[in-house]
C-alpha cells in the first residue's frame, strides 16, 4: 500500500478517535532526514564535475536506542558513509553497527527466497513501501516479496520478515563484507533454532541468533566474484513471519547469548518496538518546545534524536568488555566507543552531558581506560586533540562521577610530551608557538599536509581547556605554562591580509596564498582561509584586538558571508553563505563573532538563515547541508533553536541567541527544569536582543552560566 494511502487512513482514524492531541514527540522525528545527498548546483554551491557524489549528512535511518551497541539499518551501498543513501535503489542487507563515517556495518543479513547468486542477491525497494520511526524500520523487498521490519534493544536486534506463504524462507549472511576490511569471520548452526558467529572488522562482534523456524542448515555459496552464507529453514512455508532475535557482544558468543536472554528473548516484536519508542519519548521530552511551525518542530526533534546515537556502547549486561589490549575486563562501568572529537566537542558532547550525564561520565571513564592501557595519551581523533575540552566542559558543568586526576594526567601528557599517540607536531608547537607548513605551490585540494594553521589555533584552545583542569587540581606550574600557550593562536595571524595564514620553517608567510581556495590539509583542515577565521573561543576580545578596529572586524565578517564561493568542488564542503560553509564544522562558531563588536543582530540574521534553509535541503527535503559528523550538525541546530550555544564548550556557560520557538522547557540531569521564553517588544524582525533576564533579574552580557540554569528558573530573551 502506498504511503499516501496509509497517511490518509491515519488522518481519518485520528479524526474519528479524537486522539490528535496524543501526538508524541517521537512522531515528529524523521529518521530519513539527512539520508539524501545534495545534487543541485544551487544547493551545493557549485556545478558538479566529480563522478563521486558529494557527502550527505551520512546518517542511517534504521532502528537504535540512544548510544546503543546495536544500530540495525539497511545498506544500499557498502563503503558509502553510513551505508545508506536515499537515492539508491537496492538493499544488500541489514547491518548492526553504524556511525556514518564509512566504517562499521557489522554482520549484514538479508531475507531471500529461491536460489541465491552470491554476487547478485540484493533487492530493489521503493520509498513508497519504506518507513522509519525511532526504534523501528520497515521496507518491502521487491525481489523477494518480503516485508522486513526491524527493532532493537541496547545490545540486541529483532528481525521480522513476512514472506509470501508459498515461499521457503532463507537468509543471506554476507559475512565477508562490511564497511571495514573483514579480517576474520565465522558462522555455524548451534541447535534446531539457533545459529551463531562473529565478524572481525573494526572490532570483533559476536552474535547469537534464535529463530522461530527450525534451522535446517547453513551453506557456503560462492561464485567467481563473491561468497555468502545461506541459512536455510526447515518446513518454512506459511503465513507465520520469520522472526530472528539476535544478541550481540564484542566479548564472546556466550555473552551475546546472555545479552539476548536479558534484553529480548521472551519479548514480542511489538513489545520491543513499543519499549524503544518509550525510551526515545522519555529522552526527547527533556526538551519541550512551544510555538514554531510543524516543519520546525520536525527538524528540531529529528536533530535531537540524531544527537544521541554516538558514542556507542561496547560493554555487555554484566559489564564485560574487550579493552584496547584485547583483554576481557570488567571495571564496573559501561564501556563506549570514542566520541568523534574533532566534530562533536563543539556542541554535541555538551548536550550529551546535559541530558545523559551517566553516559557522559562512562564515556570519560572509557577514554581514560583506553589512554592508560594504550600509550599514556588520551585518545585523539582525526587530526585534533579535543578530549581536553570534553573533560573540562563536563567536569565544570558538575559531572564528577569519574576520576579527574587520572583523566588530567593523560591530557597533560597530550599537551606536554611529544610522541606517537599524542598531538602531531607537538615539538614544533612547543618550540615555536606554532606549527610550520611546507613551502610549496599549486597544492591540490585533497593532498595531505600538516593542516598547520588549524592545528595551531586548536591546540591553543586545547591548552586552555587543560589549563582549566590544572587550576581545579591546584597544578599551578602547568596552569601557568598552558595559559601562556593559549595565546599561540595569534602567532599565525597575518595583519596584512586579516587572515590566519601558514608560515614556513623560517617564519615567513606562505607566498602561494589564496583565501578562497579550499584544502583538505594544507594550512587548513577541510577549509579555506575564510572558513578558518575567528577561532579563539577562550579569548574573543583578544582575537578582535588583532584587527585595527571593530569596523575592520565587521567588514571582514560581512565579506565572509557575502563574498561568493568561487565554484571550487570539494565533496565535503557544501551549503554556503558567501564563503561561510555550514556543511562542515570548522566555522560553526564564527557567526557569533558579531556579538563582540556590538552587532548581535547580524549574527542572528545568519543563524536564522542557517536554521531556515540548511537542514531540509534538496529535491526530497531530506538533505543536510553537509555531514552530520556523529551528531555535531544536529546538535548545532538543537542549541540555536532553543536560544543558546556552546561558544566555548570548555567553559560552563552558553552564549544567548534568539530562540526559534516561543517557549522551551529543558530538564537537566539534576531533574531541575529551566525555561526559555522569547518576548518580542518592538516592530522589527525580532533579531535584535534588547534585554535578558533570568529569574526576573537582569543578565549582564551575552552569556548564561550552567550553574544558573541548574537553579531551574526562567530565562527571558527580549527582542525587537
Amino acid at each position: 500500500m502506498k504511503k499516501t494511502i496509509l497517511f490518509s487512513l491515519l488522518i481519518v482514524l485520528t479524526f474519528i478517535t479524537g486522539c490528535k492531541s496524543d501526538k508524541q514527540l517521537t512522531d515528529y522525528v524523521n529518521p530519513f532526514l539527512g539520508t539524501a545527498t545534495l545534487w543541485e548546483p544551487e544547493d551545493l554551491g557549485y556545478v558538479r564535475k566529480m563522478k563521486a557524489r558529494t557527502w550527505g549528512a551520512e546518517v542511517f535511518p534504521g532502528a537504535s536506542l540512544p548510544n546503543a551497541m546495536v544500530q540495525l539499518s539497511p545498506v544500499t551501498q557498502f563503503h558509502s558513509g553510513s551505508g545508506y543513501q536515499y537515492e539508491d535503489t537496492v538493499i544488500y542487507g541489514f547491518t548492526h553497527t553504524n556511525k556514518g563515517h564509512w566504517n562499521l556495518c557489522h554482520i549484514p543479513l538479508l531475507p531471500v527466497t529461491g536460489t541465491v547468486t552470491p554476487s547478485d542477491y540484493c533487492s530493489h525497494y521503493n520509498h513508497d513501501n519504506e518507513s522509519a520511526h525511532p526504534g523501528y524500520y520497515q521496507v518491502f523487498l521487491e525481489r523477494y516479496g518480503v516485508n522486513a521490519e526491524l527493532t532493537s534493544t541496547l545490545r540486541c536486534a529483532f528481525h521480522k520478515y513476512t514472506f509470501k506463504p508459498e515461499d521457503d524462507k532463507k537468509l543471506v549472511a554476507d559475512m565477508t563484507r562490511s564497511n571495514n576490511r573483514v579480517k576474520e569471520w565465522g558462522i555455524q548452526k548451534v541447535d534446531d533454532h539457533t545459529f551463531s558467529g562473529f565478524q572481525d572488522g573494526e572490532g570483533k562482534m559476536y552474535f547469537y541468533a534464535v529463530s522461530n523456524y527450525k534451522v535446517k542448515d547453513i551453506e557456503q555459496v560462492k561464485d567467481d566474484k563473491h561468497e555468502v552464507s545461506v541459512v536455510d529453514f526447515d518446513e518454512s512455508k506459511g503465513k507465520e513471519p520469520l522472526e530472528l532475535r539476535i544478541g550481540f557482544s564484542f566479548v564472546s558468543v556466550e555473552n551475546a547469548k546472555m545479552n539476548l536472554e536479558k534484553e529480548m528473548l521472551n519479548k514480542s516484536f511489538t513489545q520491543v518496538r513499543n519499549d524503544a519508542n518509550t525510551v526515545w519519548e522519555n529522552l526527547l521530552s527533556k526538551i519541550n518546545v512551544t510555538g514554531g511551525t510543524e516543519r520546525e518542530k520536525g527538524i528540531f526533534y529529528s536533530c535531537l534524536y540524531r544527537s544521541f546515537l554516538w558514542p556507542a556502547l561496547r560493554s555487555d549486561v554484566n559489564g564485560d568488555y574487550t579493552d584496547v589490549k584485547g583483554d576481557v575486563v570488567n571495571e564496573g562501568f559501561r564501556y563506549y566507543t570514542d566520541p568523534s572529537f574533532w566534530d562533536d566537542y563543539r556542541n554535541k558532547l555538551v548536550l550529551l552531558g546535559m541530558i545523559s550525564p551517566d553516559v557522559t561520565t562512562d564515556v570519560i571513564k572509557s577514554i581514560t581506560d583506553k589512554g592508560e592501557k594504550r600509550n599514556g595519551y588520551m585518545p585523539t581523533f582525526f587530526h585534533g586533540d579535543h578530549a581536553s575540552v570534553f573533560v573540562a566542559g563536563s567536569y565544570l558543568r558538575g559531572l564528577r562521577d569519574f576520576d579527574l586526576k587520572r583523566a588530567y594526567n593523560l591530557l597533560l601528557k597530550n599537551a606536554m610530551v611529544p610522541g606517537r599517540g599524542g598531538r602531531p607536531y607537538l615539538d614544533e608547537y612547543i618550540e615555536k608557538g606554532w606549527i610550520a607548513e611546507k613551502d610549496t605551490t599549486d597544492v591540490p585540494t585533497w593532498d595531505e599536509y600538516k593542516a598547520a594553521v588549524t592545528k595551531t589555533v586548536e591546540y591553543a584552545y586545547d591548552d586552555y581547556a587543560t589549563a582549566l583542569l590544572a587550576k581545579e587540581l591546584g597544578d599551578k606550574d602547568n596552569y601557568k605554562t598552558l595559559m601562556e600557550r593559549t595565546n599561540n593562536y595569534k602567532n599565525l595571524f597575518d595583519p596584512g591580509t586579516g587572515f590566519w595564514r601558514g608560515r614556513i620553517d623560517d617564519g615567513s608567510w606562505i607566498a602561494d596564498f589564496d583565501p578562497y581556495y579550499p584544502y583538505y590539509a594544507y594550512m587548513y583542515r577541510e577549509a579555506n582561509a575564510w572558513q578558518s577565521l575567528f577561532f579563539a573561543p577562550h579569548d574573543p576580545e583578544g582575537m578582535i584586538a588583532l584587527y585595527p578596529s571593530e569596523e575592520a572586524v565587521e567588514q571582514k565578517l560581512d565579506s565572509l558571508f557575502t563574498e561568493p564561493w568561487r565554484g571550487y568542488e570539494a565533496h565535503n564542503m557544501t551549503g554556503f553563505i558567501g564563503n561561510y560553509c555550514q556543511g562542515n564544522q570548522p566555522d560553526h562558531s564564527v557567526p557569533y563573532t558579531y556579538y563582540f563588536i556590538g552587532k548581535q543582530e547580524k549574527s542572528q540574521a545568519i543563524l536564522d538563515s542557517i536554521m531556515g534553509h540548511y537542514y531540509d535541503m534538496g529535491a526530497d527535503k531530506l538533505a543536510y547541508s553537509g555531514m552530520d559528523d556523529a551528531g555535531e550538525m544536529s546538535s548545532w541546530y538543537v542549541f540555536n533553536a532553543i536560544g543558546m550555544y556552546t561558544y566555548s564548550p570548555a567553559d560552563p556557560e552558553y552564549i544567548i541567541c534568539v530562540p526559534l520557538f516561543d517557549k522551551i522547557s529543558f530538564t537537566l540531569e539534576n531533574n531541575k527544569t529551566f525555561s526559555i521564553t522569547k518576548q518580542k517588544t518592538g516592530n522589527g524582525a525580532g533579531r535584535k536582543i534588547t534585554g535578558i533576564t533570568y529569574g526576573g533579574e537582569k543578565v549582564d552580557g551575552w552569556f548564561i552560566s550552567h550553574d544558573q540554569l541548574e537553579k531551574g528558573k526562567e530565562l527571558v530573551i527580549y527582542t525587537e
